[in-house]
């Protein structure tokens, strides 16, 4: 059987095998050098390849993350396409996804920092993330001790489908944040609002004493 040779595939069909070896997303000046085009007619290869997946009804489809482009998972086909993934239990406890979102919209943070926010020790979450690759460290923050900085990877912007930082949604106001409590939660704000004033107080009288 004859071998196929590049003119006898489609330069759709060629971008699609580069980044179904890739795994990763591929730089789209990458990608143009791995094809030996300009960066302008491989962005219409993108753009083709994309039209003919959804033509075709494809349980792929191309996607821009972390700078780059890869081959995804159709959303539709997730369902199905979860099953694989139970052979090995990744899921992210709901602490851990809390110190998650710290890291991510605090970042670059220590430990230290992560563990004042969330009141409570966090080896065990931190510890996982790093695991999973969708944290790492970043450096070291210039203070005593010079603790290690932490911050999220290109993993990371991958599992959540979004290609920079820029793209996290906003944080609420406190405003907006208490507007959506229920009558419990409430209480339970106004309890450690009650706590944290009468800390500063006492605070602000041992410093009188002084």
């Amino acid at each position: 059987m004859p071998e196929t040779t590049r003119a006898e595939i489609a330069d759709t069909g060629l971008v699609e095998a580069v980044l179904f070896a890739a795994g990763n997303p591929v730089p789209v000046k990458e990608l143009a050098a791995i094809l030996e085009l300009d960066v302008l007619g491989t962005q219409n290869i993108l753009t083709r390849l994309q039209q003919e997946l959804d033509e075709r009804h494809s349980g792929l489809t191309l996607r821009q993350v972390a700078g780059g482009y890869q081959l995804a998972t159709r959303p539709e086909a997730f369902a199905t396409v979860e099953r694989l993934s139970q052979v090995v239990d990744r899921k992210i406890s709901a602490p851990t996804m809390e110190t998650l979102s710290i890291i991510a919209f605090k970042q670059p943070i220590t430990k230290a920092e992560i563990e004042q926010i969330r009141g409570v020790r966090i080896e065990r979450a931190l510890q996982k993330l790093i695991e999973l690759e969708l944290i790492a460290e970043v450096g070291r923050k210039q203070v005593l001790g010079r603790p290690i900085l932490y911050g999220t990877t290109d993993t990371f912007l991958r599992c959540f489908g979004i290609n920079t930082l820029d793209e996290l949604p906003e944080l609420p106001t406190t405003e907006e944040a208490v507007a959506a409590l229920d009558n419990e939660q409430m209480l339970l704000f106004q309890e450690v609002q009650q706590l944290q004033a009468g800390e500063e107080t006492a605070a602000a009288e041992e410093e009188t004493d002084e």
